[in-house]
């Protein structure tokens, strides 16, 4: 039996703790904040219980392929409830798509809006099918250290129909003429990716994920998911220090010999980090160890940091789904301030979440429970006066929507989150919120390599590496860094290794 340390207790964390204790080793997971979750994290105040991060509960079969692998099924562990409609879109005055769960009234709704949509929209989904079970039940689940883990048959002839060298944009386009369509299909990327032209047709498969496969809720909140995760990890045996930021980790030739965890020096035989990559890089490792320089993380395109409100209100709102995306303004103007001349939006799409229509146990009785998001550029000002600023304009267009008149005066709780807390909470870089963006040139073995070059036992996961952003990428991320894990101490210990 080894001693693991495992740095940060976010999902890719939590992940490969619950493997590596699962494989009988000691695991032990360093977490510089109070409590696990990463960017999951939840908070209270004022009899609301808010969601720190993740929102959406898309690709379910990740979740239960995850916890079955430790005896559970997801309904001994959390409560998952279908949201429908799955989302509401709004584009103007009385301009709104109403999207529901149930697949042939979407068709339905397609068709409505545009002539020969339906059908379109099947030939659309038959492919993002095909992705989706190639791509969700395959590729993801691949380290990326080499191409020769393509090299089967399936995959080489499954390469084209997976569309990695079309242009996401392209691909709805072909299919789609009306601007709220498109909008429709291509809102997941810009939320939790990148700029819908430079990201591959592949990630069609989101669609496929959200639309045909459910958006789901778990009753509690995003914190019972990371409770579910804790339990099992600790129930592997894994032992949680909170309120413990690793400072360095230390080598000797050609391994790490041991983590200074809050001033103290602690042996390990293995480490995974999951915190923020360009983190561990530049802050706990010697320059001598690292796989990247600045240059490199300067050069990388980074999906969207964001702007968040957590709103407490003390009046009910009865035209508000539990996901709204106000795509109101341009959405091409938005996502050129955010990749490509990096800046404030100068009319900023945005999305508001009211867990609270659906579950009454986030806010008071007769309370909504608000979370509002804009995403922006990595690595902007986000002084207290633009904050403020992006809030009224957010809160104005809400009022607009709902027909709700001076809701300001309604508040009774109210938190700000931007660039800088990122950077404070999970030393991310530039703040970003969702990790690097899915481009062609940053996917598969083009990402952050998951092993260290020069130090054998230190493995990578999390949203900076394979597979990639997004609540079930982390995860997965977890799983294969320790896989690599049990692989390394295989060939020390002169094992075979399959």
């Amino acid at each position: 039996m080894a001693n693991v340390s495992v740095i940060g207790s976010g999902f890719a964390g939590l992940s490969a703790a619950a493997c590596l204790a699962a494989q009988g080793h000691c695991v032990n997971v360093y977490e510089k904040n109070a409590t696990p979750g990463g960017r999951a994290r939840t908070f209270s105040s004022n009899g609301y219980l808010f969601d720190m991060g993740p929102s959406w509960y898309w690709m379910p079969g990740v979740f239960e392929r995850f916890f079955n692998e430790f005896g559970y099924q997801v309904p001994e562990l959390y409560q998952l409830q279908l949201l429908d409609p799955a989302f509401e879109m709004v584009f103007g005055d009385e301009d709104k798509l109403t999207v529901p769960a149930e697949y042939s009234e979407l068709r339905a709704l397609f068709e409505s809006v545009e002539k020969g949509a339906a059908s379109r929209l099947d030939r659309f989904m038959k492919e993002a099918a095909f992705k989706y079970e190639l791509g969700i039940e395959r590729l993801v689940y691949k380290p990326g250290l080499s191409v020769f883990e393509f090299a089967d048959t399936s995959l080489i002839k499954g390469l084209f129909r997976l569309q990695v060298f079309s242009s996401f944009s392209r691909h709805v386009n072909a299919h789609f003429t009306d601007p709220r369509l498109r909008a429709l299909m291509e809102f997941p990327v810009l939320f939790l990716g990148a700029s819908p032209s430079q990201t591959p047709a592949l990630y069609s498969l989101m669609n496929y994920a959200g639309l045909k496969l459910g958006t789901w809720y778990p009753k509690g909140g995003f914190g019972k998911l990371v409770e579910a995760m804790t339990r099992v990890a600790s129930e592997q045996g894994a032992n949680f220090h909170f309120n413990s930021p690793v400072q360095e980790i230390t080598a000797s030739g050609s391994l790490a010999s041991g983590l200074v965890v809050d001033g103290r020096k602690i042996s390990t035989d293995a480490v995974v980090a999951t915190a923020d990559y360009h983190h561990v890089e530049s802050s706990l490792l010697p320059g001598e160890y690292r796989n990247y320089g600045s240059q490199y993380w300067q050069k990388k395109t980074f999906a969207p940091s964001c702007l968040v409100f957590y709103v407490g209100l003390n009046k009910k709102i009865d035209r508000l789904r539990h996901h709204t995306l106000f795509f109101d303004e341009d959405l091409a103007e938005h996502t050129r301030q955010i990749y490509h001349e990096p800046g404030w939006p100068a009319k900023p799409l945005f999305y508001v979440c009211c867990p609270s229509r659906t579950d009454a146990s986030v806010a008071p009785e007769g309370h909504e429970n608000l979370f509002f998001l804009i995403p922006i550029a990595p690595g902007l000002d986000d002084n207290q006066e633009t904050r403020e600023e992006y809030f009224r304009v957010m809160l104005h267009r809400l009022e607009k929507h709902t027909g709700e008149k001076d809701l300001a005066s309604h508040i009774d709780f109210r938190r700000g989150y931007c660039v800088s807390d990122f950077i404070q909470d999970y030393n991310a870089y530039k703040g970003n919120a969702y990790g690097l963006a899915n481009t062609l040139r940053q996917t598969a073995m083009m990402k952050p390599k998951i092993t260290n070059r020069r130090i054998r036992n230190l493995f990578y996961a999390g949203q900076l590496t394979v597979p990639g952003p997004g609540v079930p990428p982390s995860i997965i991320s977890g799983k294969l860094a320790a896989e690599q894990i049990q692989k390394y101490f295989k060939r020390v210990n002169n094992e075979v290794v399959i």
